[in-house]
């Protein structure tokens, strides 16, 4: 029999204190971000332009002239949203599949237990230390090295110079330049390799910690059946690092489709983003930023909820196809079984036996 103090030291609650330490996080979401958001669904019901248009209810016209265009004025909004979206997406693609790739090698490469390599954490500091650069730093130095000037071009211009791949013209002292901030697909590479560069030390770490989460003797009776190292990373590394993909996967596409401070700093002209790769985002920020007449407040917080609504289902979507399936066989075993329980205990009038 336990005593009166032991019942009284069991009946001891300590959730009060987790709910405290919580509460500050809850405060500053309320003030600073629910708002923020119930008032971006309300604006994007509201028209467009002046106080005195922008003030009128217009329902869910600013959703049909951002999906199908309508009117002249509506199909320029609804053209530059499919072309900011088709570049969101390409960007952010371009810039997860090599990012992943890299994170998960090197992932694997740090956590093997056979690989003696020295300076390990030397590499990972270094390997992070991009993820802590402000974007506008970034993007700075990049507009300095892809410069695309004639008469003083940047210093990767300079270099393919050098080495042949760009022609100079001694007479006229003209580089013919490679067009890294102009053109299209070379624009975007370079803001893919950006965001490749700053974030796979990040999503490395998290990989890491999950390899790192995995039961050591799954690898050691790997290793003692004669598993190689790729049949080891297919069969127990991969599968077992899926919650943790799925993770990265639904963290990054957040991201992706969020992108806005290297796409829209990453221009020469300070007034005109390039349209090779102005995101979603960027057209928002645009239009709540426009002075007078022509800011789109209803425009902006439509797009804003489509972003959202988009991110929503590609994220339950990430979701249903990264889930346990082994976890849910289980589960739905388990209710079966009880369910049979369930039914031969009412067989013996409720008892079970």
């Amino acid at each position: 029999m336990a005593s009166a103090a032991q019942r009284r030291i069991k009946s001891i609650s300590y959730a009060k204190y987790g709910y405290l330490f919580i509460l500050p996080f809850f405060l500053v979401y309320f003030f600073f971000q629910l708002w923020p958001l119930i008032n971006t669904f309300i604006v994007s019901f509201k028209g467009n332009g002046t106080p005195d248009t922008s003030s009128l209810w217009v329902g869910f016209d600013n959703y049909k002239d951002v999906l199908f265009g309508g009117n002249r004025s509506a199909n320029a909004i609804h053209n530059r949203f499919v072309q900011c979206f088709a570049n969101t997406l390409i960007l952010w693609i371009g810039n997860f599949i090599p990012q992943i790739a890299l994170s998960l090698s090197l992932a694997v490469w740090f956590t093997e237990a056979n690989l003696k390599i020295p300076g390990k954490g030397f590499f990972k500091v270094v390997m992070y230390l991009p993820n802590i650069i402000t974007a506008a730093s970034v993007a700075v130095l990049f507009l300095q090295l892809c410069g695309q000037s004639q008469d003083s071009p940047g210093a990767l211009n300079m270099f393919f110079s050098k080495i042949g791949l760009v022609d100079y013209d001694p007479m006229s002292k003209k580089y013919d330049t490679i067009q890294f901030i102009e053109g299209c697909w070379q624009s975007r590479g370079v803001v893919m390799f950006i965001q490749t560069w700053m974030w796979f030390g990040n999503t490395m770490i998290m990989l890491m910690s999950g390899i790192q989460g995995i039961n050591p003797s799954l690898f050691e009776a790997a290793s003692i059946d004669g598993a190689t190292s790729g049949q080891v990373f297919r069969k127990i590394t991969l599968p077992l690092l899926t919650p943790i993909m799925a993770y990265t996967l639904v963290t990054s596409m957040i991201g992706g489709l969020q992108m806005f401070d290297i796409p829209y700093l990453y221009h020469k002209d300070p007034n005109k983003t390039s349209k090779n790769v102005e995101t979603v985002a960027v057209m928002i920020f645009e239009y709540f930023h426009k002075p007078g007449k022509q800011q789109k407040m209803g425009y902006a917080g439509a797009i804003s909820v489509l972003l959202f609504f988009v991110t929503l289902i590609l994220g339950l979507i990430s979701f249903y196809m990264t889930r346990d399936k082994d976890e849910i066989a289980k589960k739905k075993q388990r209710k079966k079984i009880a369910k049979q329980l369930k039914q031969e205990s009412k067989q013996f009038g409720g008892f079970s036996i």
